[in-house]
């Protein structure tokens, strides 16, 4: 929409200022007439659309599109100085990852997966990102095309030359994905474009379930149906129409300036309805839905087919479409589904306009969200958080100057924060300095000073002295004593336990393990309780001579090995 042409302007000589483009936009997911439950998910708002059809049946096609796109909904921004091509290949890579470790962490979800194609408007240019058979159309003056390419393989039969575009609908393969997000390649190979735009062009991002309404109807109802609304109904429609085998979604797209009036727009609702006969049975996303006990999932090949079954007991319909059991969602699996993400995805939600349909509405109605422990919450909380939506910086600078003040108190306590950390450790390992023990070093017994424990890459104790006390020289047991360490109090404690070693082979003190030995006969020495031995005397068993110990001369047993 241009800006109008003032006549003091014309007089002066001169041009309106252009103004920032947004995208315009409708977009709506149906089940279909066959399948049981929507794997596929789509977001779009003022400056990204994307659309995410999941493969993989019970095994998580549903989670798969879902935790894609609503990893990626924070991308939703114009800010990005001249890197959002970038931004939007990482973050489509980042959201791989996510998916492998959901796998990882549960792998009955094993094989799943889900094509990705998105646009991203920021200054002034629109980065294009695709992997998949999901399709992106332009119609830019005059002219429609398919600007994706389809990473089947009949696709590249056809660009082979060895097969027929007319025969690729009827190929046995023609579902055979050779590309996909998920859980086939940790690097996946995305098709990336950055295009010029220009005010007034459309685009249609579709999943394949699309393709069941001929090329040249397509077609026809884009250049011809002015509203977007309108167009987004009517090519569900007709899917319908065509007998829907698959689960099918459209986002309708035009690039226009934005106006005053969109800067003052509030947002609009998550989800809008569908008709209720195609509406699907439940709405939850879990990982439990999508893996069902009576379900056995099997592992994808690198060529993944997307077979899609039809039986399942989870659907991912608009939330407006579910029944209202009064109950809450259960699930086996305490990480597939963190509330505090959720909260934080709908405040974010809440604040621009936006839609959100399919799999990944259903996820942020109820709440199940694929996520991995710790990892995807504080991601999804940093991102979205960190990443606020136009109208927020449309805002006055008073309302800005008011955070201010907030947030140099969080830093502040945060600083705080680490301070005492530090001062902690500090002091804790000051502590451990005070502290000495014996252990083995180099086959000698040694004297270390702080303890035997590690923190991390730090030992937290020191070679003290290497005494020449060898290991093999002491009793079996005092050596296991010594290499599991010996605390002592002090330097003094620990030189006192070495001295013990040294006389008596053992760890405890020398007054504490006494070894009796032969006390020879003199005048007058008692030999036993009840007799004496005179001069001359001699010694017979119980008299002089080898003079027996009585029970209070007995030196105590040590205990060792304790």
């Amino acid at each position: 929409m241009a800006a109008p042409d003032r006549p003091a302007d014309r007089a002066e000589g001169k041009t309106a200022p252009k103004r920032p483009l947004i995208l315009r936009y409708a977009a709506r997911s149906d089940v279909g007439r066959v399948r049981a439950k929507n794997d596929d998910s789509a977001y779009v708002g003022r400056h990204l659309a994307v659309v995410a059809d999941g493969m993989g049946g019970h095994a998580g096609g549903d989670v798969a599109s879902a935790a894609t796109v609503l990893d990626m909904i924070h991308l939703d921004s114009d800010d990005y100085d001249g890197d959002a091509g970038t931004v939007l290949a990482d973050e489509i890579q980042t959201a791989n990852s996510l998916l492998s470790e959901l796998v990882h962490i549960n792998p009955k979800l094993a094989g799943m997966g889900t094509t990705v194609t998105a646009l991203l408007l920021a200054e002034g240019k629109l980065h294009f990102a695709h992997i998949g058979d999901s399709r992106a159309y332009r119609l830019r003056n005059g002219e429609f095309e398919q600007v994706s390419v389809d990473h089947t393989f009949v696709q590249r039969l056809i660009d082979e030359g060895r097969l027929r575009p007319e025969e690729a609908e009827t190929h046995p393969h023609k579902n055979v994905l050779m590309r996909v997000l998920g859980d086939v390649d940790a690097s996946p190979e995305l098709d990336l474009a950055t295009l010029e735009v220009e005010p007034g062009e459309r685009w249609l991002l579709c999943s394949d379930g699309l393709n069941y309404v001929a090329g040249h109807v397509v077609e026809r109802t884009v250049r011809e149906t002015k509203s977007l609304r309108e167009c987004a109904e009517l090519l569900v429609d007709l899917t319908l129409d065509a007998g829907a085998p698959d689960n099918v979604t459209v986002v309708m797209l035009e690039i226009v300036e934005q106006t005053p009036d969109d800067v003052r727009t509030a947002a609009v609702e998550i989800v809008p309805s569908t008709p209720p006969s195609t509406a699907a049975v439940t709405v939850t996303v879990t990982a439990d839905a999508a893996i069902a006990p009576m379900v056995a999932a099997t592992a994808e090949p690198s060529t993944a087919e997307d077979t899609r079954p039809d039986a399942g007991a989870a659907a991912g319909q608009p939330a407006g479409n579910a029944p209202d059991t009064g109950e809450l969602p259960t699930s086996t699996d305490p990480h597939l589904g963190e509330h505090l993400s959720a909260e934080v995805l709908r405040e974010e939600l809440a604040g621009r306009p936006h839609e959100l349909v399919g799999a990944a509405a259903a996820a942020a109605e109820s709440g199940s969200i694929p996520t991995i422990p710790g990892r995807t919450m504080a991601r999804r909380a940093a991102t979205v958080l960190t990443h606020k939506s136009e109208q927020a910086r449309e805002e006055s600078e008073e309302y800005r100057q008011a955070g201010r003040p907030r947030r140099w108190v969080t830093v502040s306590v945060a600083a705080a924060i680490v301070a005492f950390l530090t001062v902690g450790l500090w002091l804790g390992y000051a502590w451990t300095q005070t502290r000495y023990y014996i252990g083995e070093h180099d086959q000698h017994v040694a004297i270390f000073n702080g303890v035997s424990q590690r923190l991390g890459p730090i030992q937290l104790s020191t070679l003290e002295a290497v005494t020449e006390i060898r290991m093999s020289d002491l009793p079996e047991f005092s050596q296991q004593r010594v290499r599991q360490t010996v605390p002592a109090r002090d330097l003094y404690d620990a030189q006192r336990i070495v001295k013990n070693l040294e006389r008596t082979g053992t760890t405890a003190p020398a007054d504490e393990c006494i070894t009796p030995s032969p006390t020879p006969a003199t005048p007058g020495a008692t030999a036993d309780p009840s007799a004496t031995a005179g001069p001359g005397a001699t010694a017979s068993p119980g008299a002089a001579g080898t003079a027996a110990p009585s029970p209070a001369s007995t030196a105590p047993v040590c205990e060792v090995g304790k």
